[in-house]
């Protein structure tokens, strides 16, 4: 007895989800390294920054306490994008036996497309940190002149591009030790995580993971290694477009985020004119940053 439309729709969902989901899955989702993930109910979302409260004073006996008064600082917005696409195979395909084998072709295709995209969006709010993506303090994401409600700034780049080596990254660490919150009171901010671009991968093996220094005759020891600054490693992301760019991650809360309004989800449907069967995948989220403290950048030099 020949094989409905709607039972082999109903036969071929389960195995071509199997496929997409083993096939998404095979792609690192290396967002994850840089973005801390977060659920989403709404259209978007908007995270205000405190500026908290300065240092308190000593009360002299007597007196009265002084109260402070806190305020928002800046309000950074997320608008979700959807993500979605599909494929068809042809009646006649169907007809020809040929589903089997396009479909499982197509829906592993299907996969890497919807994965990729994910990963040059994440991408590009690093890609574009230096330049055109801006905070909600309305500087570039990496910038030298962060400003805060009690009037000073902080820099989370270099004022002058440099490239990965020991004498940048050790300043690196130096830099965001001396991050304070918005009243200007220091935060002991720590770097958490390397993150470079394929090109750079061998040099952050050499100034993270060897014992000695690098490129000397002399047995110091490389501090680096010995301190623990940098005790999370390095990663690294295949979509960073800079081959000289450099990023860590820090241990400021609420830096880079990552909402998900709608997980990935896929389905499967024939198309009555033209008896085609359709399948496709769709997903909504959104990128983007509340505290630019929560990372640390450098463009390379020049």
């Amino acid at each position: 007895m020949a094989m409905s439309r709607a039972q082999l729709l109903k036969e071929l969902l389960p195995g071509l989800n199997a496929l997409f989901g083993l096939e998404y899955d095979t792609y690192q989702n290396e967002h994850a390294e840089i973005y801390e993930t977060e659920s989403s109910e709404r259209s978007f979302e908007e995270e205000v920054k405190l500026s908290g409260f300065g240092a308190a004073p000593v009360k002299n006996e007597g007196s009265a306490i002084a109260y402070d008064n806190g305020q928002e600082a800046f309000t950074s917005r997320y608008t979700h994008e959807t993500v979605a696409m599909g494929f068809s195979i042809t009646a006649e395909a169907m007809e020809d036996n040929l589903y089997d084998s396009l479909s499982a072709r197509y829906t592993k295709a299907l996969a890497r497309g919807m994965a990729y995209t994910k990963q040059v969006k994440a991408a590009s709010l690093l890609n574009n940190g230096f330049t055109s993506f801006l905070s909600g303090d309305g500087v570039a994401l990496f910038s030298a002149s962060h400003p805060t409600v009690g009037g000073g700034t902080n820099a989370n780049r270099p004022v002058t591009g440099a490239d990965l080596n020991e004498t940048s990254l050790e300043q690196a660490v130096i830099d965001i030790a001396a991050f304070t919150d918005e009243r200007g009171l220091l935060i002991a901010a720590m770097p958490r995580k390397l993150i470079v671009p394929p090109a750079l991968m061998f040099v952050a093996t050499r100034l993270l993971e060897t014992e000695l220094r690098v490129g000397t005759a002399d047995n110091d020891l490389n501090a680096m290694k010995s301190n623990g600054s940098i005790p999370e490693g390095y990663r690294v992301n295949h979509y960073l477009t800079d081959a000289d760019a450099w990023f860590l991650t820090t241990d400021v809360p609420n830096g880079m985020k990552h909402f998900e309004r709608t997980a990935m989800a896929t389905s499967m449907d024939g198309d009555f004119d033209t008896g085609n069967v359709r399948y496709k995948a769709r997903e909504r989220y959104s990128f983007g940053v509340s505290d630019p403290l929560g990372m640390y950048a450098s463009p390379g030099g020049a």
